[in-house]
């Protein structure tokens, strides 16, 4: 079986050949993502992949393990390619409670960008909350953001992709 070999950029949405076998990889929703350091960090330790995927252009570690994915300009460009990518053997990185729904259907493995583990048992209430918020909104009452993003939640973060990696590499 041939093995995926990725450039360092990639200005396409092509997917690795059908005969290539997929390898354990993070998938990483990088339009606003506070946490891309501390995965380089995590994957860097575990050897593991990390497909970065924007509609644009940014600055990315020079190595090996990192290849940048700038899809076509669109709302949800860069989405729909990261769920066509993301299967059983994927952590998918995101804060877009739409996405994560989508890529758990596809058996990938989804953290938010502050370490909560996304489910099957949990993402419905996540949408149904993320559908509430936006009607609320929509209808002119005011409602509060998220919380600012802090370093328990980085810590979280790096926690839960340390999990997670840990438990993909054992079922291997």
């Amino acid at each position: 079986m041939k093995s995926c070999k990725w450039p360092s950029t990639q200005t396409n949405t092509d997917k690795p050949a059908a005969t290539c076998a997929t390898p354990l990889r993070i998938l990483v929703d990088a339009d606003a993502c506070p946490v891309k350091e501390e995965t380089y960090k995590v994957a860097f330790r575990y050897e593991v992949p990390v497909r970065i995927v924007a509609n644009s252009y940014m600055r990315i570690p020079r190595h090996p393990l990192v290849t940048q994915i700038v899809v076509e300009a669109g709302p949800d460009a860069a989405d729909d390619w990261i769920a066509e990518d993301a299967d059983g053997k994927a952590v998918v990185i995101t804060a877009d409670i739409l996405l994560a729904g989508r890529c758990l259907k596809c058996g990938a493995t989804v953290i938010g960008t502050t370490g909560k583990l996304f489910t099957e048992n949990s993402i419905g209430n996540a949408i149904a909350t993320r559908t509430l918020m936006a009607d609320l909104r929509a209808g002119g009452d005011v409602v509060g953001g998220p919380a600012p993003f802090s370093k328990a939640d980085r810590s979280r973060f790096l926690s839960a992709l340390d999990e997670a990696l840990v438990r993909l590499q054992r079922d291997d």
